[in-house]
Order: C-alpha cells, then structure tokens, then sequence
C-alpha cells in the first residue's frame, strides 16, 4: 500500500538524520530554556514509550539468541565495569581536573549502562535484544559494583540500595520491553498488518521523543552547561568517545558479529548519567561534583544519534555497493 510505503520512508528519513536534529534542538533550548523544560517532568515515562517501542521489535527468538551466546553478555558487562573506569582515572590525571569535578567524573564512570543505549542501538541497527540485557545486567549489579568503585578510586563510600536501582530498572526498561514483546505476539497474530504499521512508524516517533528529552535536559541544566570550562568539556568528550570505541572494538575482538558490536559500543559508552547526577547530589556536598555528569547527560545524546546515523549510513553505502557490484 501506498500510504504504508509512505510511512516507512518518513520513519527512515527522520532516523537517518537524527543527528541533524539534535543539533537543531540543542541550541534552542540552550537559549530558550522555557520551551522545554516542561517536558522535563516526562522523561521517565517518555522513556518508558521508547522503551516499549523498541519491545515491539523483539521477538522471543531474539532473546533464545542471547542464551546461546551468554559470553556476549558477560564481555558486554565486563567492558562496561572496567573500560569506563579506567577511562575516568586516566583523563583525570592526564587534564589535571580539579578533585571534587574529577570524583564526579569517576562517578559517572563507575554508573551503569543507561536506558540512552538502548535507544541508540535501536537507531544504530544494532542488537536490541543484547543492549537490553547488558544494561538489565550493569544497573541491577550497580549497588555492588558502584560503592567498590568509588572505594577504591576515591577512597570515598557511597551507599546506593538495591531497591531503589531494582525499581529503576523494571519500570524504564524491564516492563515497558517485556510489555512491548508481548505485544509484537498478540500482534503478529492477530493483526499482522497494525504489527506492520507500527514498525514503519515507531523509528519516527523514538527519534522525536528523544529528541525532546535531550532538549529537556539541555533546558533544565542551562546554567551548569554555560559555567563549565573547556577542560571539563574535554572530558566529558574524550570519556564517551573512548568508551563508544573502546566498546566496539572490545566486541569485535571477542567475536561478535557487527550488530552485537553496535550494541556493545553503546553499552560501553553511554552512562546512566541520571544516575550520578542523583547520586553526586545526595552523597557528596559540592555542586561541582554533578558537574560532569550532567553534561555527559547532553553530549551522550549528541554522541550517540551521531554514532547512530554513521552506521546506518554505512550499511546504506553497504547495500548500494552491492546492487551495483556485478554478479559472477
């Protein structure tokens, strides 16, 4: 049908270039904070839409993938653990970051795998299934993993329960994908030609949303963005763009196949930023020490799009250079 083709080209168009509009929105919200910020009191159940959206396109053989190949899981979870703080501990000594901004960046460091990965690996054709599950992982063992960190690196105790992250988790990723699976079953089954539509669409609706997040975020934290020096920003920078490298070159040598790789790449890369803005807040007494993470909670969602539209460009470039490649 006509109309159907027509909503699958608007859902490609507006995922190919999603960075374009992130940088569209950035600065208007930068500069015109009131046109966002009440999105802000959205985000969670925003993300919560997202997130059972990208259930829509799982199915239980996706998930019969990642039991088969549990290491993938595991080497996911392990670079996430280890890449980033190691990352963290290095920058902060290399630019000489000031001690109270530089335990926020090891913060951020230590944070779990945030639900921004999940989105992105969606958008980055990526391996849904395992970005959910790496993430699942990371967040529900961040009470553990968190404090030890923190103890060892800074000599300082954080003290985060297991309720309050188990909960996080089960209502930002756990329930809405869960609902979303089952969906795509009942769908599938019953209405294949609705399961269709809302595939050729839903790529649309996530970039708008999460482009209205980031825009939230940018809004809220106006003033931490605009009194940040330029050292804190390469920080934050160069901690992402390591971790986003570091992620997908650790999936490729382990063996993954370039989905899971994207996925990995993710993972490893984009913090649950949230997080440590909340933790830095409630544990620790200088406004200094939110400082990065809020920021990384901006550039990750600049980042991750524009990582996103370079894969999906290169797999178009792919297919283009095998239509045109001669058959022997």
């Amino acid at each position: 049908m006509r109309w159907h083709a027509s909503l699958r080209s608007v859902g490609t168009f507006t995922s190919k270039y999603f960075v374009v509009w992130v940088v569209i929105a950035v600065p208007i919200a930068l500069y015109s904070p009131q046109t966002f910020t009440p999105i802000a009191a959205y985000i969670t159940p925003l993300l919560g839409i997202i997130m059972l959206g990208m259930g829509l396109t799982l199915t239980p053989a996706d998930f019969r993938r990642i039991g088969e190949r549990p290491r993938d899981v595991f080497v996911g979870a392990m670079g996430q653990w280890l890449l980033m703080p190691v990352f963290a501990v290095v920058l902060v000594g290399v630019l000489g970051l000031p001690e109270e901004v530089g335990l926020g960046l090891l913060l951020l460091g230590v944070a779990p795998g945030g639900t921004a990965s999940n989105v992105m690996t969606y958008l980055g054709k990526g391996d849904v299934a395992l970005s959910v599950t790496i993430t699942s992982v990371t967040t529900i063992a961040a009470p553990l993993v968190m404090p030890t960190w923190i103890v060892v690196l800074a000599n300082e105790s954080v003290s985060v329960t297991f309720g309050q992250m188990a909960g996080s988790i089960v209502q930002i990723v756990l329930l809405p994908v869960v609902a979303g699976v089952f969906l795509r079953i009942v769908l599938d089954r019953y209405a294949p030609t609705a399961a269709s539509i809302g595939l050729s669409i839903f790529p649309a609706i996530s970039v708008l949303t999460i482009v209205g997040i980031v825009a939230a975020i940018v809004a809220v934290n106006t003033g931490t963005i605009r009194s940040a020096g330029s050292m804190v920003f390469l920080a934050v920078v160069l901690h992402n763009a390591l971790g986003l490298a570091g992620g997908y070159v650790v999936g490729h040598t382990s063996g993954m196949d370039e989905d899971r790789a994207r996925a990995c790449a993710f993972e490893v890369g984009l913090q649950n930023s949230g997080l440590a803005v909340a933790l830095a807040g409630e544990f620790f007494a200088s406004p200094a020490v939110a400082l990065i993470p809020a920021l990384f909670s901006v550039w990750h969602n600049v980042s991750g799009p524009a990582l996103a539209t370079l894969f999906v460009r290169l797999d178009d470039d792919s297919s283009v250079d095998e239509a045109i490649t001669p058959s022997d």
